[in-house]
Parts: structure tokens; sequence; C-alpha cells
């Protein structure tokens, strides 16, 4: 069965609840709805019908993870589900669900112990309305296969025989519940095929792009090339001679903070999106381009890097590390640069929107639905529960689309056409007004003793801060994103200090798959590397000594920020065994050590982010000329225990291609403050024949909770693919893309 349902939260209450008869059961964990007439609070994530279909919410965003089948699957299997027997119902934004944010690699970790409480209560219940029937104490009965069965009488009752008499009983406490152990389980920890697998490989699938309403127009929006800009005067008379454009509409003006709201500019409302797209080239507009018009991503290259070699605010202090710096034997430093990254999914951003009197409907592939439902609420002066936000299958998002600013054109638009409007941007919108990937530069100082190994280590790191879209007076880095791969240096060395420099905003900034790790990754593995270099040591045995003996490490030991997206400590140290493990499982996989000839090389990196252990090992084969070939990428992680390892491997699988077209050709520059690349000719990412052409993937088991698998494979990739370059050719860089360096060699 496994099928998708679609169903405003007004709908599934009444459906499930009103003359069906349902079973809704609590989870205590996150905001309960009183049911109508029902004597209990139910749970906002399972239900069973008196037909047996037990129906699960799923409240997260379907894009390509596989979070619309594991989080359900949890619950089944505590539950004692037939997965057969169970349909997926697709939420809307609200939040009695919790966060519905989908992003941070955090869908597992915060909710694999709510979906199991969900899924053991609804168990607990029907075992006691089937011990109350027959007279038998509820610890000899048992849910299996969608029934109650009772051993030794052969006594069975399925789910929907028992709703009713559940629905009788109070709900347990959550001392009461008693688990599954994992020798059990049917589905947690088992590969299964995603529930949209049938509908995606039949075009049958829902996107963003494919949801229609009857009279709806279509519009797109031309911005303003630079950030903060605003129309002075336009002329549409040309655009309005395009057959099918129907009207231009100016925007609401943008002002910083710009946060999630719509970007301002020019609306081309049009009959289809194609006459949209030809009105709107033909748009004469002369702009006022405002504070940002002198931005040149070149120049400021130059100033973060003055930046990270001043001496900046400490974020990180233990030892002298003047004091070590001083008296080593051997200094060495290095400076690295990272530039703008953009998203680019392969579905670009859409969305269409439906306002009327008494609220606004909107559909659209987000990854936040509840964001998108304040966002709408503010800019239409409307109640939140005015607003329900519908969510489709994202073709790929990355961070981008839980921003919720192209819902907001949409409904903007609606309101005052009084008609369902659908907003579409082109892929150049979509690249040139993105919520960039922070630019940034980074410092690595060493002091070496005789040895060259590290006796001191001193950092510096610069970028424009993802709170700047929200508050433009930040100036640089705040300490969430320190966090992530800076501040939590899993390295044994005694004198370390970290520091922040300042950086003025220019763009809008937003999180990227992986967020800062991916400088950070870049900047700290690449620099281990070349301190191996320096001793004559080989890079892995170098490393393995950086990271020291298994240990777990304090945060105490520092005062800085280990939080790594709110994750507590206590369940989730920094535990450099671990770290140890996937680095030294890498290498053995890879065959680390081999001799290969000139032009070829290993790489190695290793990187803890999102609660998640990885390490890369990278062959590369260099041309004389300079091209570069990706023969095999070794990926060994640990992300403690797997819902469905099929979907984390393949999850890592894209991490490294991703990974690889971020490190070769990755770069969103600027000029007079405009965004210089616009399509996928001038903003590249991997074609099958630049890709990895093998992707090894070893996961280890581990008895550690769930933690990220979407993200955490990005990283290390770009680290490991410079470090196989030098291991090649002797070439060190220090900056990318990749593409931006000559690489030849003789």
């Amino acid at each position: 069965m496994n099928q998708i349902m679609r169903i405003d939260r007004r709908d599934f209450l009444k459906g499930l609840l009103g003359a069906s008869g349902g079973l809704l059961l609590a989870v205590r964990t996150l905001p309960a709805q009183a049911s109508a007439g029902g004597p209990w609070q139910p749970s906002v994530y399972l239900s069973i019908a008196e037909d047996g279909i037990v129906r699960i919410v799923a409240h997260r965003s379907e894009m390509g993870t596989g979070i619309r089948t594991c989080l359900p699957a949890i619950v089944a299997d505590e539950l004692g589900a037939d997965w057969a027997q169970v349909q997926i119902v697709q939420a809307t934004g609200d939040a009695k669900y919790g966060s519905q944010n989908t992003d941070g690699s955090r869908s597992v970790r915060n909710f694999y112990d709510a979906m199991r409480e969900a899924g053991a209560t609804a168990r607990t219940m029907l075992e006691q309305a089937a011990a109350q029937q027959w007279g038998v104490d509820s610890t000899a009965v048992t849910t299996l296969e969608h029934g109650v069965h009772h051993a030794s009488s052969g006594k069975k009752a399925g789910f929907g025989e028992l709703v009713a008499a559940a629905a009788a009983l109070p709900v347990p406490s959550v001392e009461e519940l008693r688990y599954r152990s994992p020798e059990t389980y049917r589905y947690i920890g088992k590969n299964m095929p995603i529930v949209d697998r049938e509908n995606i490989t039949t075009g049958r699938a829902e996107y963003g792009m494919d949801v229609q309403l009857d009279g709806m127009k279509y519009a797109a929006v031309l911005h303003c090339p630079v950030l903060g800009g605003k129309v002075v005067s336009y002329d549409a008379t040309e655009a309005l001679k395009v057959p099918g454009v129907e009207q231009v509409v100016q925007m609401p003006e943008a002002e910083a903070p710009f946060a999630f709201h719509a970007l301002g500019g020019l609306a081309i409302i049009a009959s289809n999106t194609w006459a949209a797209f030809q009105g709107k080239a033909k748009l004469q507009v002369e702009w006022d381009y405002g504070p940002h018009a002198d931005y040149d991503s070149e120049t400021y290259r130059a100033e973060l890097l003055q930046s990270v070699n001043t001496p900046g605010e400490v974020v990180l202090a233990r030892g002298d590390v003047d004091a070590a710096l001083a008296a080593a034997p051997t200094r060495h430093a290095a400076d690295y640069y990272v530039p703008h990254l953009a998203h680019a999914p392969m579905e670009p951003p859409v969305a269409l929107a439906h306002v009327t009197a008494e609220g606004c409907q909107a559909w659209a592939p987000t990854q936040n639905p509840q964001a998108a439902q304040d966002e709408l609420a503010t800019a239409l002066g409307l109640d939140k529960e005015q607003v329900v936000v519908h969510v489709t299958l994202l073709g790929g998002g990355f961070g981008r689309k839980s921003k919720p600013d192209f819902i907001a054109e949409a409904a903007l638009l609606s309101q005052k056409l009084q008609a369902p409007v659908k907003v579409v941007w082109s892929r150049e919108d979509d690249i040139q007004h993105d919520y960039f990937h922070a630019v940034a530069a980074c410092r690595v100082e060493a002091g070496l003793d005789a040895e060259g190994k590290a006796q001191a280590w001193l950092m510096r790191s610069a970028f424009p801060s993802i709170v700047s879209t929200f508050n433009p007076a930040a100036d640089g880095p705040s300490a969430m994103e320190l966090g992530l791969g800076f501040t939590d240096l899993p390295f044994a060395i005694d004198n370390v200090r970290g520091e922040k420099g300042k950086a003025a905003p220019h763009v809008r900034i937003g999180w990227l798959r992986s967020v800062a790790n991916i400088y950070h990754a870049f900047a700290i593995s690449s620099f281990a590397d070349e301190l191996a270099d320096l001793a004559g040591a080989d890079p892995l045995d170098y490393l393995l000594d950086l990271i020291g003996p298994a240990r777990k490490i304090d945060p105490a030991d520092s005062g800085a920020d280990y939080g790594n997206y709110g994750a507590p400590l206590e369940r989730y140290p920094i535990d450099t065994g671990r770290l140890r493990e996937v680095l030294q499982r890498a290498a053995k996989n890879a065959g680390w050590g081999q001799s290969l000839p000139r032009g070829s090389g290993l790489g190695i990196a290793c990187h803890r982010s999102f609660l998640t252990y990885v390490a890369n090992v990278v062959e590369v084969e260099i041309s004389r000329e300079g091209t570069i070939t990706i023969p095999r990428v070794h990926v060994v992680a640990d992300c403690g225990l797997l819902i469905n390892p099929d979907r984390v491997r393949a999850q890592f699988e894209g991490s490294a291609v991703f990974g690889a077209s971020l490190a070769l050709m990755g770069e969103i520059s600027a000029k007079e403050g405009r965004v210089l690349q616009s399509n996928f000719h001038d903003y590249r990412v991997c074609r099958m024949h630049e890709a990895p052409k093998e992707i090894q993937v070893e996961l280890v088991k581990s008895g550690a909770p769930p933690a990220g698998a979407g993200e955490p494979g990005v990283p290390p990739l770009a680290p490991a693919l410079s470090n196989a370059i030098f291991a090649a050719t002797g070439q060190r860089v220090r900056s990318l893309p990749l593409a931006a360096h000559d690489l030849s060699w003789s």
C-alpha cells in the first residue's frame, strides 16, 4: 500500500477522529492537540483506523534523503505494523509537529525517540486492550505483523478489531512503555525502498512545479541585480506585447534585514511560465543599486585574507600559544580561501499560493513549512492559523528551500490579484539571487618541535555570517558557525588558540549542505597534510598523531561552543576513538601506502560534523596538461544507529559528487555588486565524466545514538582531493575552486 496522502490538518483530524472511529495516540515530547470529544490528548504522528490501516504522519520534507520513509519506519517497527498496511500522510506546516525544519542533518537524531515512543504507546495500548478481552496478563501478549497475539492460547486480533477498546484506555506513562529489542526489528537497520519510489520512477510524483489550481496565473519576478537595490522607474511597453503577458506588478521593496522576505522587484503576470519569462526579459528598468553596488569579490577576498592575518577575537584558548610558538624550532603557516557557493538544486524555487477571505493556502517544495507559514502570515497580515503550507516533494534543497522568500512572492501576488498565482524562478534567478554559502578565509599556524610535531596551533577564520541575513549589524562569524569544525578541533595539542575576524556581508548568506564545516575542514585537514610533508612523515600517521589517543573531549576545557546544532554533549561527546577508526578503515580500504606513478596520488582527510565521523581517501590522476580525474573515493562513516543503511549510503555517495563539484568548480563571484554567474555553463556541477568514477562507502556498525547523514560526507572531500593533488604532482592547493589553478606538470 504505502500510499502518500496530502491532506490538511483539519481534514486529518476530522477524518480520523470523526465517524471513522479512529484511534489517535499521544507522543508527549511534542505539543499535543485535543481531539473533538476525545477523553485524552492524541499524538500528531500516528492513527489506526477500524479497517486496520495505520497512518503515520511524515512531518519532515522529502528531498532525496528518504526521510519520509525512515521516520515512519521507526514508528511502524515499534508498533509491530505490517508495512504494506501503512499509509504516509504528508504534514502541512504546524508547530504541533515539533520542528519541521528539514536541515542540519537532524531529522532522525531529533525524532528517533519521539517516533519510537509513538509506536510503543500504540503497541502498549493495543496489547492492553487485547489482554483485557482475553482475560490474560498484558505481558503475555505482543504485537506482530499488524495484530496482537497470545502465544499460549493462539488467540490473535488485528489492529482494527482493537481500536475501539484501545481508545477507551488511559494513555500509559513513558515509564510504562516497553521498547522492542533490536534483534526483533523488521525495518530499523534494514534496507527499505522509499515509499515514493514508484511515483518518482513513473512520473507521478508531485513536485512544486506540478501543482495546479483552476484559474491560476503564472509569475516571474525581475529582481534587482544588486542586493537591496530598488526600482526607480520602468517601462513595460515591450513586455506587455509578449503573447500571454497580462500585466506588470511592482513588488514591495526589500530592505535589510532581508531575512526570508520577498526580494522586491517587478513581477510579470502571464497565462504561462514561458510568457512570463519572455516578458521579464523585455522589461526596461532603471535601478537604484543601493549600498552594495561597489561589492567586488576579488577586493573582498583580499580583505578577508588581511583579516585572518591580523589578530582577532579569541574564541578558543588552551595553554600558552604565544610562548609555544616563540619556543618552537620551526613555524609554518598557510592561508586558505573558499569562495561563495550557490545551492543550485536541480529544481529551482517555485511556489503556488491562493489567498482568499478565509486565509492563504500555499503549495511549495519547502524544507521548512513552519517558517513559510510565519513569513506568509506576516507578509499578508493574517493570523498564522489562517495560513496552510502544503509540502510537495523537493527536487533537491541543500538548505536553499528552508528560506521561503519565493513562497512569499506567490502569496503577495495572489493577495493583490485575488487569484491563485504560481511564481517560478529561472535557473538564472536561482543562482544570482541565492542565500549564498559564505565566502571564507582561514589561516593556520603551527609551532613544530625538532621532529616536526605540532606543539602550538593558532588558527583564524573570517567570513560573513548567516546571522547577517537577520541582523545587518553582524560583522563576522557566530559561535554556532565556529562550532562547525573550528572550535571543536579534536587534536591532542596542548597549546591551541582560535580567533575570528571581521567580515561585512554584501549578499544574502544562508546555510548550505555542511555549512561552515566546508571551509574549516578544507583549511585544517589541508594544513595537517602540509605539516606531515614538512616532518617527512606519512600523512595518515601524522594525522593520527594530531588526533591523539582515543578519548572523549570535554568542552569545558576551552569554554568553546561544541554544541553542533544543539546536540547534548552528554549523549554526543566528541569521541576521538571513533574519528581514528574511520580514518584507519578508509586508509585500509584504499590500500594506503601503495606506490603510484607520477601524476597519480592518494589524499586523506577526516572530519566530525553533525555528530558523525567521516574519513575520505581520494585517488586522483592528473594529466600533464592539468586535467583532473577522480578514479575512486573511499568513504568510511560512523553515523551511530542506522535506520535505513541503503539511504545513508546513498547520501554519502551523493556527498562525494556534491563535494567534488564544490572543490573542482564551485565559485560565485561578484563585480559592481552583481553576481557574475548565471547558469550551469558558468556555475558548473560535475557531469558524468567529471564526477568520481567509483565511490566506495563503508558504514561502521555503531552502538552510538543516531547522528547526521545528509551533510557530513561533504567536508572531507575537498581537503582529501587537494592532498591527493599534492601527492600526485607536488603542487599545494590552498584555495578553491581547483579549476582556477594550473595543475599541469612535466
